[in-house]
């Protein structure tokens, strides 16, 4: 799987997706995290934290996976700048549709609760239209907690997210949970479908 995080939420959201792709038996999870657009001393001037330890993956790294969740935050409803400056420099790979047929999901992180839970991946549901790739939402599959109202918790059908509010609100058990399943169901797919190739 791969990030974007300026402030951690999505990148916490990618070690727990990582943890349920693992528990497939058969299943390797990488995490990479995508390059950064903005000048340290910007980043520093809006409190970004040291960038976590994975490694900055090349366009051309993912044509190596069999699948691939993609994790960012949400700028005014859609992907921030730096997946989508990310994703523009996959033209290489679009001539050649390297990613064409391969299994694909979305998991964000928003400020507030109308921010963009849906129309974040919804959106971004068009980089991987036009490279050709399979969108697996995680739907309802995570069961009665999709429905549970006593608490506010992130995600949607479309994939696990959290709300980072002004930043110092962290991913609750539930939103973990989420994350946690969604790993394990997109790798169970992903496995599937290269097994059936």
């Amino acid at each position: 799987m791969m990030y974007y995080s300026m402030y951690g939420h999505v990148a916490k959201l990618a070690e727990e997706i990582k943890k349920g792709a693992s528990s497939v038996e058969g299943v390797e999870a990488k995490i990479w995290q995508v390059p950064e657009t903005l000048p340290e001393e910007v980043l520093g001037k809006m409190g970004a934290p040291p960038k976590p330890d994975a490694p900055t993956i090349t366009p051309q790294e993912l044509a190596e996976a069999d699948g691939i969740l993609f994790g960012f935050p949400t700028r005014f409803g859609m992907m921030a700048a730096q997946m989508k400056a990310f994703f523009d420099a996959t033209g290489g790979l679009w001539r050649e549709q390297s990613l064409a047929g391969k299994p694909a999901g979305i998991f964000f992180s928003t400020g507030t609760q109308g921010g963009g839970q849906e129309t974040t991946p919804l959106t971004a549901i068009t980089q991987l239209t036009h490279h050709g790739m399979v969108f697996v939402p995680v739907g309802y599959t995570f069961g009665a907690k999709m429905f549970n109202m006593d608490q506010v918790q992130g995600g949607s059908p479309y994939g696990a997210g959290t709300f980072a509010a002004d930043g110092s609100r962290w991913p609750t058990e539930m939103e973990l949970e989420h994350a946690f399943h969604q790993g394990k169901y997109f790798a169970g797919i992903a496995k599937k479908l290269k097994g059936s190739a």
